[in-house]
């Protein structure tokens, strides 16, 4: 399978984002890996909320692995990637990045599935997404 150009998105680290010590909270980088997920579709032309009312379909993490590498801290410049390196007929899966400029900070692997928005059984994934996704 071909994947697509990696994606990457900055990420501001706000107070909100950190503990007490102005650490990033572990749980942010999965919101992190998040937005960047979503940016990559918006940046391909699907809101998830256009997917949802007329493709019927919602995406849901299946599973995920993370590595914390080193940490993020208050006020810093994050950039996060998300690039597509497997794809099934109602799954795909996201290897993604954290680094602060060169320093990587933490890796993730996100499986995602495809749902139906309405029954939320697994459903193929349109292949006018797929394509954009893998090609």
């Amino acid at each position: 399978m071909t994947t697509v150009k990696k994606f990457t998105y900055p990420i501001r680290v706000y107070y909100e984002d950190t503990d007490a010590g102005g650490v990033v909270y572990h749980a942010n980088y999965l919101k992190f890996f998040e937005r960047a997920r979503t940016e990559m579709l918006r940046a391909l032309g699907y809101e998830q909320d256009w997917l949802k009312a007329n493709a019927g379909i919602i995406f849901v993490v299946r599973s995920l692995q993370i590595d914390y590498l080193r940490p993020a801290l208050f006020n810093e410049l994050l950039q996060v990637s998300a690039k597509v390196i497997d794809s099934k007929k109602a799954s795909f899966t996201f290897s993604q990045h954290i680094n602060r400029g060169d320093e990587l900070l933490c890796t993730g692997m996100v499986r995602i599935a495809c749902l139906d928005a309405h029954t939320l059984r697994p459903k193929a994934i349109p292949d006018y997404l797929l394509e954009l996704l893998t090609a």
